[in-house]
């Protein structure tokens, strides 16, 4: 059996300092100073940044899950990423949750998209069974008033 593998992007970036440094893409289009969590520093932290990658990469894979399905994706249609920088049992540990915003789609059309969406999304892919993952689908129209976390 051959298995195709096709390269699309490979991101470069150079980082020194650790959380207290910079980090510079190849390219430059990635410019950033770092600073730890919760301090003072002018920088960004590497939660903020796999925050960000993954809610956009979350929203890519809804985007096309609603066009396989030919659902039209309202307006204000967002990700939301929450990711936690935690210590369990002495050691650090990453806990996120993904709050899927679709406001006006029927909760059950909405949840079916996150659904297939973090099946797709390679960051949802890479994450799996290896941190603590909560999509949640708010903002729609709840028929069913529970809203539902799963991982």
């Amino acid at each position: 059996m051959t298995i195709l593998d096709k390269v699309l992007y490979t991101a470069k970036v150079h980082t020194t300092g650790g959380r207290e440094g910079a980090a510079r893409s190849g390219d430059g289009r990635l410019d950033i100073k770092l600073s730890p969590p919760g301090t003072r520093g002018t920088g960004t932290n590497p939660e903020q940044l796999f925050a960000a990658g993954w809610s956009a990469c979350f929203l890519a894979a809804v985007k096309i899950v609603a066009g396989k399905r030919k659902v039209m994706l309202p307006a204000g249609t967002a990700i939301d990423a929450e990711v936690d920088l935690r210590i369990t049992d002495g050691a650090y540990v990453l806990k996120a949750r993904l709050n899927v915003s679709l406001p006006g789609l029927a909760h059950e059309v909405a949840q079916a998209l996150a659904d297939e969406a973090h099946q797709t999304c390679p960051y949802s892919k890479a994450t799996r069974g290896n941190i603590d993952v909560a999509i949640n689908v708010v903002n729609s129209q709840l028929t069913n008033r529970t809203e539902e976390t799963h991982q």
